[in-house]
């Protein structure tokens, strides 16, 4: 019998890409609600006609709720009730984050301590908070507010009992084909006829599917403790070979490939667990779990205590994990609906 079974699940920002993805997921199993938190009234309407029209049945079990995390009154008119939470809701461009970094303040780390505020005041059982690479080692304000999120994540797990309340963060790399990502972009461009553009040919990025991504959330939820970052063990590969593939796939010119720079906050490769995070890592498989400090502020205790032997595990990033090749590519993407339905539409 599920955890989920009967239960009501709270997804914020649940009108994006993961929140589909959730959708998809959990519409056919036995639980009892589940609750599209967002604020856009439009892409709500839009997911429930198309939820209504392809699961009719199954569709009656979601529940639409117009706020805005930012507002915590908003939140916590919408979390009666609620036994879980999935925090997806996140400002996540980059160079729209380095642009207004205070908006990305606004909505992803005060969104994410009203959203934890509310649940713990609420009794929420388990709440996961969806982080990113880009909050290891930041340098871009999207960077730096994820990162945040996640010291308020860890820092709220100190003040609540896990019985009552866990609190655990997720940290993932690019998602393939998720609203605003790069191979929606490049497959038009294809079909318009243009060149494919890309930012830097040598740049790595870790990759997964959303399918990947809600199995890491889950992953987290029945086997992370309160306080832990989970990660999972992704691949990699560089953005030319991510290229080459979406044009050997959809008949574009990989000779038509346009250079166009790195963009304003961009990295050249990203980090999913820091070399600090690395010496307290625990090996879990195909992912890793970062358990929270769990020291007072009294520090003087542990200068005479010592400390503990450290992990021989080093920084793990794009450069160092498996790196795929064109073929390997090709075939993580064909495994994608959004692919499938593209490439039958040639």
């Amino acid at each position: 019998m599920s955890q989920f079974t009967g239960k009501t699940l709270m997804i914020t920002g649940g009108t994006g890409s993961f929140g589909n993805a959730v959708l998809d997921h959990f519409l056919k199993t036995d639980i009892g609600e589940i609750r599209v938190f967002s604020r856009d009234e439009k892409k709500q309407d839009d997911m429930r006609h198309e939820f209504q029209a392809k699961m009719p049945k199954e569709s009656e079990k979601i529940k639409f709720y117009i706020g805005d995390v930012r507002d915590i009154q908003s939140v916590r008119n919408a979390m009666h009730g609620v036994d879980y939470i999935f925090h997806a809701a996140a400002l996540k461009q980059v160079p729209s984050c380095e642009f207004f970094p205070m908006e990305a303040v606004k909505t992803n780390v005060i969104g994410t301590d009203n959203v934890l505020t509310a649940a713990i005041e609420e009794g929420v059982k388990s709440v996961i908070c969806l982080s990113t690479d880009k909050a290891a080692y930041p340098v871009n304000a999207m960077g730096i507010t994820k990162a945040l999120e996640e010291r308020v994540a860890v820092a709220k797990s100190r003040t609540v009992s896990p019985e009552k309340t866990k609190i655990c963060c997720t940290r993932y790399g690019n998602v393939m084909c998720s609203r605003g990502s790069v191979i929606p972009l490049w497959i038009d461009q294809i079909r318009n006829g243009q060149p494919i553009t890309l930012t830097d040919p040598n740049m790595t990025r870790f990759i997964m599917s959303l399918e990947e991504a809600v199995d890491l959330v889950l992953f987290a939820f029945e086997n992370g403790e309160s306080g832990d970052i989970l990660v999972q063990k992704a691949p990699a590969c560089t953005i030319q070979t991510q290229a080459e593939a979406v044009c050997e796939l959809f008949g574009g010119d990989k000779n038509n490939i346009r250079v166009i720079g790195i963009r304003h906050g961009e990295k050249t490769y990203e980090t999913l667990l820091t070399n600090e995070e690395c010496g307290n890592a625990v090996d879990m498989g195909k992912f890793f779990r970062v358990p929270s400090d769990k020291r007072g502020l009294n520090y003087d205790k542990y200068f005479k205590d010592g400390d503990k032997e450290r992990n021989p595990l080093t920084e793990f990033n794009s450069n160092n994990t498996e790196l795929l090749s064109v073929e390997e590519v090709k075939q993580k993407l064909l495994q994608l609906t959004y692919i499938q339905e593209e490439l039958a539409k040639q």
